[in-house]
């Protein structure tokens, strides 16, 4: 076979132990080189100081946890890395041991063997991290909000039935006033602000409950961690309007179309870069996202269509996005899903726009182009004679 790499290395990493394995083919025969490294820093420095005296090219390694991460914090920018899918590598069952697995990577590398995995820069990595703790604690937020009902409903406090938000203003006056001993349903009422007022009479009912001490502390501890929690989320949207100030105008790319708002184009750039250049086309961006039906053929067959598993917090914000654009009216968004969903289901559309988004958001990013609704009525003129034959009919 070719060899692409002559000099190259396989690392197999685990927590506490590194396996590397040096393959020279300069001449006919290979020369191998194998050492075991500890994960310390100073033990990781050892490591690259070896590979760069066997003048070392290239490095492929598993992308095993986080464990990857501080080799390749020490060995970037010194040599050529390649983080590798285990899947696409995995040995066989009662072959597998570390120097072999070590072995075996620097083989399929030296051929070019190797397909890495999409590895961003430093500074979108510390966005994806900021962007993923954000989206954590909005987690954590909603936990909260579900338990603060729940004991309302124990405490026979019914504010969620009158109320349309229970952590809003007034509900959250209400709650302070239930926290500090106050039990009268007509004072707590008559906290109401806005709207809400006009339900006075249905607020003095639902606020009329069965509240102990116990109920008290528990609302305590629950309102003082929402609080934290929401000082957490302005925090980290803070620090994501500093480091997203360099791609800001990959940002406003995205938000071009409907459904995609600040806050999801934040996402959407910390896990797909900032150019899109690990992307040739947009089937590929599609396809790496994983919003796109699967392969599975055998024999001639399709058995299975079913989408990977991908990237979930890519996942989530697209269909999140691919949510509010299905219900943008008078766009083509809305037209292509209400055209699957009635075959299709609601599922299976929804994934149809979040591709679609895909594939827009790659060529508006990518090229810098303006983005230009289709409009809803883009299929009754793809297709003007079947939609002329309906209208007959109907």
């Amino acid at each position: 076979m070719e060899v692409v790499y002559p000099r190259c290395c396989g690392l197999d990493v685990h927590k506490k132990s590194i396996s590397a394995c040096i393959v020279i083919r300069e001449q006919s025969k290979p020369e191998r080189l194998e050492r075991r490294f500890g994960t310390y820093t100073g033990q990781l420095e050892e490591l690259a100081e070896w590979l760069e005296q066997h003048q070392v090219t290239h490095v492929a390694m598993e992308a095993t946890g986080v464990y990857w991460k501080p080799v390749w914090n020490v060995l970037e920018g010194r040599l050529a890395l390649l983080l590798v899918n285990p899947q696409h590598i995995k040995a066989l069952s009662g072959k597998k041991f570390d120097r072999g697995d070590a072995s075996h990577l620097a083989d399929l590398l030296q051929h070019g063997l190797l397909q890495g995995s999409f590895v961003p820069s430093a500074a979108i990595r510390q966005l994806r991290d900021l962007t993923r703790n954000r989206a954590r604690t909005v987690q954590e937020t909603v936990r909260i909000h579900n338990r603060i009902h729940k004991i309302l409903e124990e405490a026979n406090i019914k504010l969620g039935s009158v109320a349309s938000d229970v952590l809003g203003v007034s509900g959250r006056m209400m709650l302070d006033q239930l926290v500090a001993g106050e039990s009268d349903p007509v004072k707590l009422a008559d906290l109401a602000l806005g709207k809400l007022r006009r339900k006075r009479e249905q607020l003095e009912q639902a606020l009329a409950g069965k509240v102990t001490d116990h109920h008290r502390r528990m609302l305590d501890k629950l309102l003082r961690a929402l609080r934290t929690r929401e000082a957490e989320i302005a925090e980290d949207e803070a620090d994501i309007r500093r480091q997203i100030a360099p791609f800001a105008k990959a940002v406003k790319a995205w938000m071009q179309q409907p459904g995609i708002e600040e806050i999801t184009a934040w996402s959407l750039v910390a896990e797909m870069g900032a150019d899109m250049a690990p992307f040739d086309t947009a089937e590929q961006a599609a396809s790496w996202s994983c919003v796109c039906p699967g392969n599975h053929q055998s024999a001639g067959k399709q058995s299975d269509g079913r989408t990977r598993k991908g990237n979930p917090w890519l996942r989530h914000a697209i269909c999140e996005a691919a949510w509010g654009a299905s219900r943008t009216k008078k766009s083509y968004f809305h037209a292509q899903y209400n055209r699957l969903c009635a075959r299709r289901g609601p599922q299976r559309a929804l994934l149809a726009v979040a591709h679609s988004m895909i594939v827009v958001g790659f060529y508006l990013v990518k090229y810098d182009l303006l983005f230009k609704d289709l409009g809803a009525d883009f299929f009754d003129r793809q297709h003007r004679e079947r939609t002329r034959n309906r209208a007959v009919k109907s």
